[in-house]
């Protein structure tokens, strides 16, 4: 099994900045592509940004130039730095990984718990 744990999300101000970690855990034979989502009270969970084991990013149009992911292959992380902070940013974020368990033959979605990340003045 992989475990993912999220944390770094809290309560800031408009246009300050937050970063996110998630570290995998457990039997992890590779890690593919890892991803950050989020809620809003009412919404559907929406892609943020994913980052492939090679390094491409991909980025919602609300939040390029604004976010930025980046991961560290040797401690299983991936992290979501995000600045000038909007009120529509406000959300529960998730970390995602497709990844492959010791025992398992192909990869599969993960996700961890979430972590509130609020934005109000």
């Amino acid at each position: 099994q992989v475990q993912l744990v999220e944390s770094g999300g809290g309560l800031v101000q408009p246009g300050e900045s937050l970063r996110l970690s998630c570290v995998a855990s457990g039997s992890i034979f590779s890690i593919g592509a890892m991803g950050w989502y989020r809620q809003a009270p009412g919404n559907e969970r929406e892609l943020v940004a994913s980052i492939t084991s090679g390094g491409s990013t991909n980025y919602a149009d609300s939040v390029k130039g604004r976010f930025t992911i980046f991961r560290d292959n040797a401690k299983n992380a991936v992290y979501l730095q995000m600045n000038s902070l909007k009120s529509e940013d406000t959300a529960v974020y998730y970390c995602n990984a497709w990844a492959r368990a010791t025992m398992a033959l192909y990869e599969y979605p993960y996700w961890g718990q979430g972590t509130q990340v609020t934005v109000s003045s």
